[in-house]
């Protein structure tokens, strides 16, 4: 289907856009269209990311492999930039997800935003096209335009229709994401000096700075705190909590299941091909900061009694898992660890890569829960809560699977990301490995304890809450259900997902130098 290849992920990125323009045409008064509308558009993407990840699979299965369904086309010659759009195994698994994120998010927005309609699905659809045109872009000018794109519309989302404190997280969230996307444009601006082009492939073969570490240690690090605020990896994660805690619940999902992979996706697309010898000699840089972040995040959710603000921290600690992968990764190419198997580094690679696509449904399905539950006792306050799990059973079930996703246990999408990861870590920086155990140990701690045993046992107090707190309704089913499926059917058989991932590892790691 030569039509298929050429223009379907032109209509997957920019139907969103042209949805959300033909939202401005139409009354703010028809908020029910609106809602509508904005709710089955979203499905087309949905549906072509699906055939999509089907098209790729089918060619995977025959041998193909790298960059797919690729389009080149001259876009500011005077910069030597191009609208340079191409998926492979690491990027299609990520526009699935952000399809199916948003079209839930949409769906569930439509039961519960009740003032502005209008406003808010026009900036959910441009953030849409924004979070799609990352993970497609193969120029890193256009890279940077999507980057960008995505940063207004979460900040009106979170200042609009946020809660108390929506104003200051809505800045801190804006200045945090400006200042590492100012650092990542200055190396981007370098890398085009040195070589010439913004073409990431080309950048690839290329390899600016190579003969000069200190050059590239300092462009390295220009895009390594974009990345890094975006992930959000320890001491860059602040602007996270407040962000999560004050977001309206679909903006919460999206900024955890999506945003934070953009920051990741970059280490992957990017920081690692493009400059693998810095990316190399920094590694242990990466693996360190990741397993604080692991550990750090875990310990810090065990203090919390809003639950929003612990699942915030939760992200902080497990996408301190795919730091650790990527990082772990970067130690193998610099030849410094002489047990070295070189599967392993692939291994720690495709445990990244799942993580971060399992905590974006994990935590997706977390926030849905969180806000499901403040839509009917209006606070986040895990202490004002007890014995739900007589009260709400089907809530009580469906937040017992995330919640033994999310803390990894067998069976569920969560163990085979954390498993993957430590299986190649524990072979190239085995000290560090060791210790981010401790983060899967006291995730399980503030699970059962801090969120199962306050919210689901105990008494329920009937004299505060009667009848204000009642089980999931058939909208609210509907929304979890696809997530919780996920999450069960990749705890049991991960093999296609695994396969996405291990052949854009191993691509990656044949570029810079590892041939398989």
């Amino acid at each position: 289907m030569a039509w298929f290849e050429q223009w379907v992920l032109t209509v997957i990125l920019f139907w969103p856009l042209l949805a959300a323009l033909v939202i401005l045409w139409l009354p703010k008064t028809a908020e029910d269209r609106i809602r509508r509308f904005a709710v089955w558009s979203s499905v087309v993407p949905l549906v072509l990311s699906v055939l999509l990840g089907w098209d790729y699979y089918t060619r995977f299965l025959n041998g193909q492999g790298g960059i797919q369904y690729e389009v080149k086309v001259t876009w500011i010659p005077q910069l030597n930039a191009a609208y340079h759009l191409g998926v492979d195994g690491l990027s299609i698994p990520l526009i699935f997800l952000t399809s199916l994120l948003t079209t839930l998010s949409l769906y569930y927005s439509a039961r519960v935003i009740r003032y502005r309609v209008k406003e808010y699905f026009f900036l959910f659809l441009i953030l849409q096209t924004g979070m799609y045109g990352v993970f497609m872009a193969l120029d890193l000018v256009l890279f940077y335009v999507f980057w960008e794109v995505g940063l207004v519309p979460m900040y009106f989302l979170i200042g609009i229709w946020g809660h108390d404190n929506r104003e200051y997280a809505a800045i801190k969230f804006f200045l945090y994401t400006l200042v590492g996307s100012v650092a990542m444009l200055l190396a981007f601006l370098a890398l085009y000096f040195a070589a010439g082009t913004f073409d990431i492939l080309e950048l690839m073969e290329k390899r600016p700075y190579e003969d000069n570490i200190w050059a590239a240690s300092l462009v390295f690090f220009g895009i390594f705190l974009g990345l890094a605020i975006k992930v959000p990896s320890w001491p860059f994660h602040t602007w996270l909590p407040d962000a999560h805690t004050e977001a309206p619940t679909a903006g919460s999902v999206i900024l955890a299941g999506i945003l934070l992979k953009l920051g990741a996706y970059g280490f992957l697309r990017i920081l690692l091909p493009i400059l693998p010898t810095a990316f190399a000699y920094w590694g242990y840089l990466i693996v360190a900061l990741g397993v604080i972040s692991i550990v750090y995040g875990a310990f810090v959710c065990m203090a919390q009694t809003n639950v929003k603000r612990l699942i915030a921290y939760s992200s902080v600690s497990h996408m301190g898992y795919v730091l650790l992968g990527v990082g772990a990764a970067g130690v193998a190419l610099s030849g410094q660890v002489s047990f070295f198997d070189r599967n392993s580094a692939a291994l720690a690679m495709d445990g990244a890569m799942l993580q971060m696509f399992n905590h974006g449904i994990i935590t997706g399905a977390l926030f849905f829960l969180a806000g499901i539950l403040y839509e009917r006792a209006h606070t986040f306050d895990l202490r004002q809560f007890g014995g739900l799990s007589s009260k709400t059973p089907y809530f009580y079930g469906l937040f017992m699977v995330a919640g033994f996703a999310a803390l990894g246990l067998p069976g569920l999408a969560g163990f085979w990301s954390e498993f993957f990861v430590f299986r190649g870590a524990f072979d190239i920086v085995r000290v560090w490995a060791a210790v981010g155990v401790i983060g899967i140990v006291v995730t399980a701690a503030y699970i059962l304890w801090r969120v199962v045993m306050n919210v689901f046992l105990g008494e329920y107090d009937e004299a505060r809450w009667g009848d204000k707190i009642w089980d999931l309704t058939g909208f609210e089913k509907a929304t979890l259900w696809p997530l919780v499926a996920l999450m069960v059917f990749i705890g049991v058989y991960p093999t296609p997902l695994v396969n996405f991932f291990n052949r854009a590892a191993v691509e990656i790691l044949n570029q810079v130098g590892y041939m398989f």
